[in-house]
């Protein structure tokens, strides 16, 4: 609906739409915001390029169609989370190993 049509380069202007207007009127990011700003070089990683193309472009190059970049996009994306939560349970299971034997060394 918001889209207009099914198309990865929607998406992405959406988006920068969105957060050009919470920077306008000074709402900070939020950590979803943050953490999605790392998708970029994730994708680059991911397909193994050092290009100047956004991960729109990147995951478009990869796919059939606008259509099929989208959705290729939300699978992506969810791998990409995967990945980043997967990062921060580290540390925190650590944490909590610390916490429970009670000591701190």
């Amino acid at each position: 609906m918001y889209l207009g049509r099914a198309s990865i380069s929607n998406l992405r202007t959406f988006l920068a739409g969105y957060c050009f207007a919470r920077r306008q009127i000074g709402i900070p990011q939020t950590q979803q915001e943050q953490q999605f700003s790392e998708f970029q070089t994730w994708i680059q990683q991911r397909f193994n390029l050092t290009s100047n193309q956004t991960w729109d472009q990147i995951i478009l190059f990869f796919s059939q169609d606008e259509h099929t970049a989208l959705d290729q996009f939300f699978k992506l994306f969810d791998e990409f989370i995967q990945t980043e939560d997967s990062r921060e349970v580290q540390p925190n299971t650590t944490n909590n190993l610390i916490m429970v034997s009670g000591t701190q060394d």
